[in-house]
This record gives structure tokens, C-alpha cells and sequence, in this order.
């Protein structure tokens, strides 16, 4: 009643429902070499388990992730939980890289609006036309406490020790760094597309670039930062409070392939709300040290880095200090959702080749509506003959056992329901079939309890007693067939993907509900039942007639004479 009550209160009523029954999306993908990457099957391979991880790591969402022929993936998004968002990640697909912030700015037609300071332990209200400065506390997992001064007029979240962020840039700030765009990059004297670096022409084209891109055309952001080196500075367009920003970045000076892993949490202990905590390997710790190093000593915005991915800046914090020991946090006025897109793609954002983009189609329910019609046709008369079988042989207790099978379907489409939302489950075609193999192993845990029962009236018991003594002899037979029905579902979920981790991941469920209805509803019913005259006294349709179950009759003792009996004794009443 509290699950249904749960159900109905968020209004989750009904299950979602995975590609093959609601429809959804289709992306097919080709892959192409880059940077001396092969094409071959080790590295499809990686690039199929990373997009897998990077779709399904919103949720157990059942999206499906598989080559096709030697170059192209093909990606099911089933229609509803985040199926926009998984799409977005699926389509950037370049590799990830850190690089430096020589200057940026509000693109073209951009109107950026004050917002509050992202700072902790203080207080800063940065405005569009003034910098402000705050306390703002180092929060490394690798250095001490400290509380330095820094510009609170940073673009980009913010990193101490951590990043720390500001939610909106400082156009003076950056107007002021966008007159220069030779400036020197904190990253490297090579950073900088300085006159003196002998590339005059270079120089020159990448000012024009940046001096002409408006980010807020779709066609120029998507031009802008594409077919660049690692090594060479580009251009590239950034989202930030729904304002577009353009940037002129630096050489990459840690690649994305560098975070060892990146997830988003919720700081409980202090202000700083949704963070993401990125852990770097030996290698990218030391370069991540010596470009915050770098950029500690300079002012916004070249006390930055950009985020880049796929040629867009998703983030870009300033930094405070050094960050050692290769462990930082980015903080700032991230609702959840921003924290974990980020943090997926942190972790998930470095692919071994590049992907273009060949066809997105929309994918209707109508084959798998018929399939589900099908199935559920089978099931339903699998049902109607378990319900008949149970009727001829079981007679009246054949209520208790389809009780319990009621109560049983409940709890899972109640739990159906609430896992869509809570972990993206998503209802396919197996999943189907795994809750109509449950009706199976189900109806078997009442027959063993049954059969149980019957055994103890068999050996001349009366109804009370044989409920209580048979109950934990088929207690024990049910949890050992559960557990190895459970267990083959768990091994099941864990070395497959996709639809078979419908099936498994349903199994399993229906297989723990099992042993919670047979403990805390089929038993508790059979003690009620048992003080019933109709099943206590073994009525012929009760299912417990003695004389039907040829029960041995019950043991009495009789008195012998006391002396020889007088006259001829009749061999009968003998």
C-alpha cells in the first residue's frame, strides 16, 4: 500500500517503456581515423564500450550501443529518460581536452545578466560592469586549508584545489583581455599567438577568426574549433547561462584520456551544492599541477581553462592555486543534472577515434507493439493453465495460491513504475518475458509450501499443526530455488548489455518479490486459513480432505480386559 501510495503521490503510473515498445531514436555513426588512430576491431570496440557507458551512465536506461559491419555504431536511445541529452553525448565524439583561456567574451547580440557569486566561505556579487573580489577556501583533497584572494569574475565554474566557479563572466574582464589576444598563454610561451612567434600571418588569421565568430549562429559554432591540433590555439564557442561566449584557447595542455575518473556529488559538509570531483592519472596529475601552477598567477580570464569538447567549451573554471596530487573539484551553481553531464563527459569524454554523424531516424513501436501482443497473449494463457491446473489439483487453495500471484503482479508493475524514474529502467520485449517466467517460478514456491502441507495431514496431523511444522521445511527448499534463480539473473546482468539486461535485471526482481510474498503474505494467509471450519475440517473441495490425501488414521490407545472374557469372542469385534 505504501509502494501504490508512492506510485500514485509522484505520478509515475505506469512503467517506461524501452525503443522496441515506445519507439525512440536511432543515431548511425561512422567512424573515421585521426591523429595516426587505426580503424580496427580494439579500438570500435573501446570506442562502443566508452559511448555505453556514457549513454547508460544516466540511468539504467536499457540504450543499446553495437558495430555494424568494420566502421559505423549504431545507438538506440529508447524515448523518454534524457533521450535529448544522450543524444547530444552520443554526437560529441571528439576527443577531450584542457586548455588555457587567453580571452573571451560574449559572442555577437549577447546580453549577459549579473548573477550571484558561486564562492564559499564568502560573499562576492560579480556584476556585468564591475570585477569583485572574495575570501574563497582551497578545497584540494591534496593540499592544506587556505583562503587566498582571488577575482571572483571568472566565466567558468571554479577550481580549488579545487576549481571554483562563477556563474557570469565579467565583460570588462574580458573585453579587456579580448583587445590582446596575443597575450601569453599560462599554459606555454607557445601558447600565445604572439607577432614575436615568427607565425605573423597565423597570428593574424586566428585574431580575424575570433575577432569575427558570432557563437550565436549554430553554423559558426559548429565550424568553430573544428580540424585544430592539440598543440595549435584555436577559437571555439561556449554556453554559459544560456549566453553564448567565444573564446580564443591555448595549446591543450592535459588531454581528457588523462582523467582517470570524474563523478558528481553533493557537498554536504559546506555551500558549495553539486560539485564534480575529477581524480587524474601519474601523468596527468603532473600536467595538471603545472598548468594551474601557471594560471594561479594570472588574472581572469587567463587564470582559466577551458573545457573542450568536440570544439565546444563545456566548462570553464579558474583556478586559485597549484592543484597537486592529482585531485581537484569543480564547484559552483551546478544543479544535478549539470554535475553529472559534466562529470560524464570528464570520464567518458575521450574516444579513440573520431565519428561523423550519419543518419539520426526516428524509430516507431508499432513492430514491437505487435510483438508485446503476441507475448502477452502467451502469457496470458500460460496463466489461464497454471489458474486451471492449480484449480483441479489444489481446489481451495487454489485462492491462496492466485492471491499471492495477484499480490505478486502488483509489486511489480508498482516497482516497475517507480524505477523508471529513480534509475531509468526501461520496459522492453525481454523484460516482458523475464516477468512472464516469474509466473513460473512463483506458482512453484506455493507448491512446494503446499505440497508440504499435504504431507503433514498425510501422517495423520490436523490442519494447525501441519501449517506450522511443514513451513519451515519449505521455507528452506524456497530460499535455496530462489537464490540460484537469482543468481543466474545477476550473472546474467552483469556480463551482457542491452535488451538481455531487461530480461535479467526483471528476472531478478520478480525472484526477490517471490520471497517476499511467500514469507509475508502466502504464509501469514495459510495461518488465518487454517482456523477456517472449510479448511480445518477438510472439506472435499478445500484441497486438505484427509480421506482424499489417504491420511494414516490418527494413533489411539485402547485398555485390554482386565480377565479372561467369558463366552466365544467374535473374531470381528475381536
Amino acid at each position: 500500500m505504501a509502494l501504490a501510495g508512492g506510485m500514485f503521490a509522484s505520478g509515475n503510473t505506469t512503467p517506461r517503456l524501452g525503443i522496441d515498445l515506445a519507439g525512440g531514436t536511432s543515431i548511425t555513426l561512422k567512424a573515421k581515423a585521426d591523429q595516426g588512430s587505426a580503424i580496427n576491431k580494439a579500438n570500435m570496440d573501446t570506442a562502443v564500450d566508452i559511448m555505453n557507458r556514457r549513454v547508460n551512465g544516466l540511468g539504467v536506461s536499457e540504450a543499446e550501443v553495437q558495430t555494424q559491419g568494420n566502421d559505423h555504431i549504431i545507438v538506440n536511445i529508447p524515448k523518454g529518460t534524457n533521450s535529448k541529452e544522450a543524444q547530444q553525448q552520443v554526437g560529441t565524439t571528439a576527443k577531450l581536452y584542457f586548455r588555457p583561456v587567453l580571452t573571451s567574451e560574449p559572442s555577437t547580440g549577447a546580453k549577459p545578466s549579473p548573477s550571484p557569486s558561486a564562492s564559499t566561505g564568502g560573499s562576492a556579487s560579480p556584476s556585468p560592469s564591475s570585477s569583485a573580489s572574495a575570501k574563497q577556501k582551497a578545497s584540494s583533497p591534496s593540499s592544506s586549508s587556505a583562503s587566498p584572494t582571488a577575482s571572483a569574475t571568472s566565466q567558468g565554474r571554479a577550481v580549488t584545489g579545487a576549481l571554483k566557479a562563477d556563474t557570469t563572466p565579467s565583460p570588462s574582464a574580458s573585453a579587456g583581455a579580448s583587445s590582446s589576444p596575443s597575450a601569453k598563454s599560462s599554459a606555454s610561451p607557445s601558447a600565445s599567438p604572439s607577432a614575436s612567434s615568427g607565425a605573423n600571418a597565423e597570428v593574424a588569421k586566428l585574431q580575424a577568426q575570433y575577432a569575427a565568430l558570432d557563437c550565436s549562429k549554430p553554423a559558426e559554432r559548429a565550424k568553430a574549433g573544428s580540424g585544430a591540433k592539440p598543440g595549435d590555439p584555436i577559437v571555439a564557442c561556449g554556453e554559459n547561462n544560456k549566453v553564448w561566449y567565444k573564446y580564443l584557447l591555448g595549446p591543450a595542455a592535459v588531454d581528457g584520456t588523462e582523467v582517470k575518473k570524474a563523478a558528481a556529488v553533493f557537498d554536504t559538509q559546506g555551500a558549495s551544492g553539486w560539485q564534480v570531483q575529477m581524480n587524474f592519472t601519474s601523468s596527468g596529475a603532473k600536467k595538471f599541477a603545472d598548468i594551474t601552477g601557471e594560471l594561479a598567477k594570472k588574472q581572469s580570464p587567463q587564470n582559466e581553462f577551458g573545457i573542450v569538447l568536440d570544439g565546444q567549451v563545456v566548462s570553464s573554471p579558474f583556478v586559485q592555486q597549484a592543484i597537486t596530487g592529482g585531485q581537484a573539484e569543480i564547484s559552483g551553481s551546478f544543479t544535478q543534472q549539470e554535475a553529472q553531464s559534466l562529470a560524464n563527459m570528464l570520464s567518458y569524454g575521450a574516444l579513440p577515434l573520431s565519428f561523423k554523424e550519419e543518419t539520426v531516424t526516428t524509430v516507431t513501436a508499432a513492430l514491437g507493439g505487435e510483438q508485446l501482443h503476441a507475448g502477452l497473449l502467451a502469457g496470458a494463457i500460460g496463466l489461464a493453465l497454471v489458474v486451471i491446473y492449480l484449480v483441479v489439483y489444489y481446489r481451495g487453495l487454489s485462492v491462496v495460491a492466485m492471491a499471492s500471484l495477484l499480490v505478486s503482479a502488483v509489486l511489480t508493475y508498482v516497482l516497475m513504475s517507480l524505477l523508471g524514474p529513480a534509475i531509468g529502467f526501461a520496459l522492453n520485449l525481454p523484460a516482458v518475458c523475464g516477468a512472464i517466467v516469474a509466473i513460473g517460478i512463483t506458482a512453484d514456491s506455493f507448491i512446494v509450501y503446499f505440497e508440504r502441507i499435504r504431507d503433514e495431514i498425510r501422517e495423520g496431523r490436523s490442519l494447525r499443526p501441519a501449517v506450522e511444522r511443514a513451513w519451515p521445511r519449505a521455507r528452506r527448499t524456497i530460499l535455496v530455488s530462489d537464490f540460484v534463480s537469482f543468481l543466474a539473473a545477476a550473472v546474467l546482468f552483469i556480463v551482457t548489455v542491452g535488451k538481455v539486461q531487461g530480461f535479467a535485471f526483471t528476472l531478478g526482481l520478480t525472484t526477490v518479490l517471490d520471497v517476499v510474498v511467500v514469507f509475508l503474505f502466502t504464509k501469514p494467509l495459510m495461518t488465518l486459513l487454517a482456523r477456517r471450519r472449510f479448511f480445518a475440517d477438510g472439506h472435499k473441495w478445500s484441497g486438505l480432505d484427509p480421506r482424499s490425501l489417504g491420511a494414516k488414521p490418527p494413533l489411539r490407545r485402547t485398555r485390554r480386559p482386565a480377565g479372561p472374557v467369558a463366552g466365544p469372542v467374535d473374531p470381528k469385534e475381536a
